[in-house]
């Protein structure tokens, strides 16, 4: 994987870049539909090339190892060969989901024990085990095991934490340089910056991973119920400190405002369920405002869903339609909602780039932050 800085916003810490990786190239800042289980929920592959034209989508550690299981990736090929999907994908180490575990779960230096939500059965996650698992997943860009703190939390915890996922990290490392991939194309590590909302743990955590000299670096552990603030002076603080010529991955975020913020803070990568799971509650985003499609207001209204969307679906029905397929539990209504939502997020970072590369940012992300959090 390789990483060019193609521009810089003279106001902000913005940027734009390109990411090179053997299935294909990603153009930065970039947003990163969620496919937790190799599959975005009620999107086809080809709907996400062809229309929301993502570039990148993410799958899941924890939930492909359980299921369908190492032996069925393995057999399809790892990740691309089993859902078909032509471009690049990233893995989340599981870490994330080990947290949210709670009781199910159990944390030592050696690793985690949980149990399936599944079925309740009994695993381990190690680091070392966690590099196997993705070499099999054979996702192009794969993230390092942490521990995800909660908030808010002690200093003391935080601290810990911080520094067990430092030596996991070397661990990491060391298990993925000793071995090579499955499938024939290249995978890059990804470090991942802990610390929970503590700046000196941050600082600490930034300097430890830009140490490790690895492709591309992350920012985990943020978004898990902190005010916004507190995320923005957190991300603003550790890209001081990453280095500016590797891409930089803002994990779990967010809100379209969060996405605007945080590119103004020099991220280049980002990912969220959230687009995708209001979509199912029928919850739109749009450059104007966030639309609730069950409310009344919409019931003959017979506009397009929204006119200025660069998703076909959303042009040509209706607000009243859409209304109607959710009112009805119709799972079209799920499809072309999230469609929209996507397509927005995809439209939003693509224009961020083009507002970057122009010189015209910031003013561009000064109203748009005002407009994209209006309710509808």
């Amino acid at each position: 994987m390789t990483f060019e800085l193609i521009h810089t916003d003279s106001a902000t810490r913005a940027r734009a870049g390109r990411i090179e990786t053997d299935h294909g190239t990603i153009e930065t800042p970039i947003f990163m539909p969620v496919g937790t289980a190799a599959t975005v929920k009620a999107v086809h592959q080809h709907e996400l090339e062809r229309d929301i034209q993502a570039q990148i989508c993410l799958g899941n550690t924890y939930h492909l190892y359980l299921r369908p299981g190492l032996e069925v990736m393995h057999g399809a090929g790892g990740i691309h060969g089993f859902n078909a999907w032509k471009h690049p994908v990233l893995t989340d180490s599981g870490g994330y989901q080990v947290y949210s575990l709670g009781h199910r779960r159990k944390i030592k230096e050696e690793g985690v024990t949980f149990q399936s939500h599944i079925d309740g059965s009994r695993h381990v996650f190690t680091p070392e085990g966690v590099m196997d698992i993705q070499r099999v997943l054979g996702a192009d860009i794969i993230m390092a095991f942490d521990e995800c703190t909660p908030y808010p939390c002690e200093l003391k915890y935080a601290k810990n934490s911080m520094e067990m996922t430092h030596r996991w990290l070397k661990r990491c490392i060391d298990r993925f340089d000793a071995t090579e991939p499955l499938y024939g194309h290249t995978q890059t590590l990804f470090p991942i910056v802990q610390g929970s909302t503590y700046p000196e743990l941050r600082r600490i955590s930034a300097e430890t991973i830009a140490g490790f000299e690895r492709e591309g670096n992350a920012i985990g552990g943020l978004s898990v119920g902190e005010p916004a603030e507190e995320m923005y002076a957190m991300t603003e603080l550790v890209t001081e400190i990453l280095p500016k010529n590797k891409p930089r991955y803002l994990m779990g975020v967010g809100t379209p405002e969060n996405l605007l913020e945080c590119i103004a803070r020099g991220i280049d990568m980002f990912d969220c369920v959230l687009p995708t799971r209001n979509a199912r509650h029928g919850v739109l985003y749009t450059a104007e405002g966030i639309l609730h499609i069950r409310n009344q207001q919409w019931k003959n209204d017979f506009s397009p869903i929204d006119a200025d969307s660069t998703i076909e679906t959303s042009r040509i029905h209706s607000k009243a339609y859409l209304r109607h397929l959710f009112i009805n539990e119709e799972i079209l209504g799920m499809q072309i909602a999230t469609l929209h939502n996507l397509g927005f997020y995809l439209w939003l970072v693509k224009e961020a780039r083009k507002q970057i590369i122009n010189g015209t940012f910031d003013g561009w992300k000064n109203k748009m932050v005002k407009q994209v959090g209006n309710k509808r």
